[in-house]
């Protein structure tokens, strides 16, 4: 029997067992030979010149090749303690070490290279169809062509030959430091099982759960409590970083074990076939597994927030900008909107104007906000009802507005009561009667504080008042052109764009392209990380899952012989995957649901419905890992008899 013959009866034996590991390496060379042809594509010049495409999906290759890299290096670990009786049984037949790791290096290079190949083409066939996606996220109206970059499939061919020769140094070192018993043994000991539950694992399961709901209490208040600066914003959300994946580590050292344990106490013991193939397990094996999960829960939920954020501000961006912008283009000087509108003239555009003369005052308004105190005073920005359409006040009442969703986390207004207006001789007692979000004027004249709007007496009363040493520069009017027929509008912003307009001049569309095109490549970015962290973590439980099985194979022979049934092992397994994988997939959508909720209005105007779209891809995609632990887990029961 020669070795070339050893070395193919081996990788057809095993690759029933690689497979996902093959379409995950596959899957990882493919992106990131993606990414790297977007780098040198000419096509991406149009985007680089906006948004600094090319160096934002260069640094985030660099991340790709730190997941992939951590993946590959891990699975290699698990597929090499696999394989530990075999390489004991080679030693036993007189075949050297350096034989022996001549014969995985070889078996390896052919796996490896081979998947790398498969996934250089398959980058190469979908780069235009990434390439498109971006240019459709980002708004972009360029032809995309096939492209085959040689210095992309260099730099490939040189990141993956380096994890390549990293995996054959894990191999060698493991092989190197074995000797014939110790192989044989590596299987049985490579986890910990905790057979009985200590005073101390309850103090640590406790205390998981008591940090991980601290840390949600204080990201829940850190907006929304007393003001910050910058130096104790940071050491607070460092704060909560420590406790949440300090508490994740706990959670799963002892938490999970504690809770199970008391379901167990609750029945006296009495556990059926289900619970026993599914609690008892879980309880003995995750306290092994606590550090990997902690670091898969941490990264899936950062994963989930940063699309989430980046999904909400490019879903929002419309709205946002309506919000911010009350009409479609916006002017602080005369003749600026002047040559604006003489061109909409010329073109037969439809428009109508808007004129309104904001004057600053100081309010007291500490009946109607939760954190001002007696004597504090609101620094705000006053128009007349007369200025703004649909609104028609009595003297001594006032609307605040522009109260949206940033405003509201730096002042907490009540819908109704008393407040007092001070000029710079006297005081006029008004009474709030309501907040909207509606803008009336660009943050450029509010300095993000809602705007005050008043009866148009106390307006004129107020403007022979006035303070001039908190009037913002010089006096400044706001002028908004809004287009009335929506179909001109981007034929409007093209000549708003041509012009060349003096700032401080502003467009909705402006706006909403920015903000989309700077969010649209961070989504697009994220997604596709994220993409490649759940491929991967996934693969990585579903290995750890495929090991578990195999160690427990014995088991199940011995309930088959007692006259359980396939169906009855099958069900209390699929209870077990369900925990196995549901179980870091909830505290992971619980982590980022806290982070998102502590500051998403910072990114648009909408949670719930990008947030929930993002979670129920993630976790759609996240299940498939378990559905085909639950096949592989069928087969060794199949198999156990």
């Amino acid at each position: 029997m020669s070795l070339n013959y050893i070395i193919l009866r081996n990788l057809r034996k095993n690759l029933k067992n690689y497979y996902l590991y093959v379409f995950a390496l596959v899957f990882s060379v493919a992106l990131y030979f993606s990414f790297v042809t977007l780098q040198y594509d000419p096509s991406m010049d149009e985007v680089a010149a906006s948004t600094k495409g090319a160096a934002a999906i260069g640094a985030s290759s660099v991340l790709l090749i730190g997941i992939v890299g951590i993946f590959l290096l891990y699975a290699n670990t698990i597929f090499i303690k696999r394989r530990s009786k075999e390489i004991g049984l080679f030693q036993l037949i007189g075949l050297t070490k350096g034989r022996i790791f001549g014969i995985l290096s070889a078996e390896n290079s052919i796996l490896y290279f081979g998947s790398m190949a498969i996934g250089v083409m398959i980058g190469f066939l979908a780069s235009k169809l990434v390439l498109m996606i971006l240019f459709k996220i980002l708004g972009v109206d360029a032809i995309t062509k096939l492209y085959f970059s040689p210095m992309a499939l260099l730099q490939t061919v040189i990141v993956f030959t380096i994890m390549y020769l990293l995996i054959m140094l894990m191999n060698y070192i493991f092989i190197k430091r074995q000797n014939i018993l110790s192989l044989f043994r590596v299987s049985a000991t490579s986890e910990q099982q905790v057979q009985k539950m200590s005073f101390g694992q309850m103090i640590v399961g406790v205390l998981g759960i008591a940090l991980i709901v601290y840390g949600y209490f204080v990201s829940a208040r850190l907006f929304s409590g007393e003001a910050m600066d910058m130096q104790q914003l940071m050491y607070t959300m460092i704060l909560i970083l420590f406790s949440v994946i300090l508490g994740t580590y706990l959670f799963y050292k002892g938490s999970v074990s504690f809770i199970f344990n008391l379901v167990r106490k609750s029945k006296n013991g009495y556990l059926s076939i289900h619970e026993v193939l599914s609690l008892s397990s879980i309880m003995f094996r995750m306290k092994s597994n606590a550090l990997l999960l902690t670091i898969i829960t941490t990264v899936s939920a950062l994963a989930i927030g940063m699309l989430s954020l980046s999904y909400i501000s490019y879903y929002s961006a419309e709205a946002q900008a309506r919000e911010s912008l009350p009409e479609d283009f916006s002017f602080a000087q005369a003749n600026v909107k002047n040559r604006f509108v003489a061109e909409l003239d010329n073109n037969q555009i439809p428009y109508e104007e808007k004129h309104r003369e904001p004057i600053y005052i100081e309010i007291d308004a500490h009946e109607v906000m939760d954190d001002m105190t007696v004597g504090e005073l609101l620094f705000s920005s006053v128009v007349s009802d007369r200025m703004v359409d649909n609104i028609d006040l009595k003297p001594g009442e006032v609307i605040f507005m522009g109260y949206g969703n940033v405003v509201q986390q730096f002042f907490s207004i009540r819908g109704e009561g008393p407040i007092v207006l001070h000029g710079l001789k006297k005081t006029i007692d008004q009474q709030l009667i309501g907040t909207t979000k509606q803008g009336v004027l660009p943050v450029y004249y509010t300095k993000g504080t809602p705007v005050a709007v008043v009866d148009e007496s106390v307006y004129a009363e107020l403007a022979q008042d006035l303070d001039s040493s908190i009037q913002v520069g010089e006096a400044t009017d706001y002028y908004g052109v809004q287009i009335t027929d929506p179909s001109h509008e981007e034929n409007a912003y093209a000549i708003f764009a041509d012009l060349q307009l003096k700032a401080p001049s502003f467009s909705q569309i402006e706006f909403r392209n920015n903000q989309r095109s700077n969010m649209g490549l961070i989504m697009f970015i994220v997604g596709f990380l994220g993409l490649t962290f759940l491929i991967t973590s996934g693969c990585i439980l579903y290995f750890k899952q495929m090991n578990e099985s195999e160690e427990e194979k014995g088991n199940y022979t011995i309930l088959r012989k007692l006259g359980f049934t396939q169906g009855n092992l099958l069900r209390g397994i699929q209870i077990k995957q369900l925990f196995n994988f549901g179980i870091p997939l909830v505290v992971g959508l619980s982590h980022s649901y806290f982070a998102v909720k502590s500051g998403w209005f910072f990114f648009g105007t909408e949670l719930a419905t990008p947030t929930v779209i993002v979670m129920i891809v993630y976790t759609l995609l996240y299940s498939i890992f378990g559905l085909l632990s639950v096949w592989y887990y069928k087969r060794v029961i199949k198999e156990a008899l």
